[in-house]
């Protein structure tokens, strides 16, 4: 873990789903560079609640020697009296929403879970940004918006129309009502579509996680659409950097916006979208390959038909993230999940 910078900003930076696998890397590096941070977290049991609060604690332990560059308050979006409170109180200059409910097939169980929080708890956040000055809103979408398309790799300019999972439609609605209250209320706002994040802390209900689990045990794992699969596998530390970036850069409105051919990924308002993904389509096959290399040991795979809510491919064009932020994430598959389980074999199994 790196050193607490010396220095402490004066402008504070909230971050919801703190205790989440992107928020709690994001509030490291956060620290590291001498941000003060506010993180929030409902710390919910979708998935085991002490996987987070261990990323927790690493945290306040970067933090200790700085103790006014950390504040953590366990806290729902769907409180919207108590997250308000908490704006008033704390005035964040910028905001990271990364707080939802996530899972794609968990979508299909419990779709009102995702209304709540995705939704409601969202419209809190930007209620809280229109209310008390925040300079910038930066939040979470996800690749999952271009459902149906086979169009890749996926542009921002392609409309996303055909979501397949109530998940997919509640970030597309994130994108929606971040756009108004920017074209209403001024609100810079840039909305980052991630393309399936993993390496170190990452969720247990995703696929590295729940290899990893099978491989070391000897049970099988599930390979759905029998392997016929492809997926932008981004490293964490690339989403980071990418997220750091928009931080550091509010968007601003396209001085040639043409509401004749109107641009999906920007506005006349100070809104604006972006693809933050690999580029590097993996097939789900080689991807487990590169899995029971790292581990030394190789999987029994039990070939699943195609899963409701799915898609078959994803690819990340981030052409315009780089021409924005100056960066592209480039960390390979072989590098990312040899880090990953380095830390998953030290985690689970010291």
């Amino acid at each position: 873990m790196s050193q607490l910078s010396s220095q402490v900003s004066s402008r504070p930076i909230l971050v919801t789903g703190a205790a989440g696998f992107i928020g709690a890397a994001l509030c490291e590096r956060l620290l590291q560079r001498g941000d003060r941070v506010i993180g929030i977290d409902n710390l919910n049991d979708y998935y085991d609640p002490a996987l987070k609060k261990a990323r927790l604690v690493r945290i306040e332990t970067l933090a200790a020697p700085k103790p006014a560059a950390w504040r953590f308050q366990r806290l729902a979006l769907e409180d919207g009296e108590a997250l308000l409170k908490l704006f008033a109180a704390e005035q964040p200059r910028v905001v990271v929403n990364l707080a939802a409910q996530a899972g794609v097939r968990y979508s299909l169980e419990n779709p009102a879970a995702y209304i709540q929080s995705n939704l409601v708890g969202f419209a809190h956040i930007l209620e809280g940004c229109r209310h008390h000055g925040v300079e910038n809103l930066v939040y979470a979408s996800s690749s999952s918006v271009y459902g149906g398309n086979r169009n890749l790799p996926f542009h921002e300019q392609q409309a996303v129309n055909h979501p397949v999972s109530l998940y997919a439609a509640s970030k597309k609605a994130n994108e929606l009502m971040a756009h108004t209250y920017s074209h209403l209320y001024g609100l810079a706002a840039t909305g980052l579509r991630f393309f399936t994040v993993y390496g170190p802390w990452g969720r247990p209900d995703m696929a590295p996680m729940l290899f990893a689990k099978a491989i070391l045990a000897g049970e099988p794992i599930k390979v759905f659409n029998h392997g016929k699969m492809q997926r932008d596998f981004t490293f964490i530390d690339d989403i980071v950097e990418g997220v750091l970036r928009c931080c550091d850069k509010p968007a601003t409105p396209n001085p040639n916006f043409d509401p004749m051919q109107p641009d999906p990924a920007t506005a006349a308002a100070p809104h604006r979208v972006f693809n933050i993904g690999n580029s590097q389509p993996t097939e789900l096959l080689r991807f487990i390959e590169v899995m029971e290399q790292a581990f030394g040991r190789e999987a029994i795979k039990d070939f699943q038909p195609m899963q409701p809510g799915d898609v078959v491919a994803t690819a990340a064009n981030t052409e315009a993230l780089e021409a924005w932020v100056g960066f592209k994430p480039s960390t390979p598959i072989e590098e990312g999940i040899q880090q990953f389980a380095d830390w998953y074999q030290h985690f689970y199994q010291p």
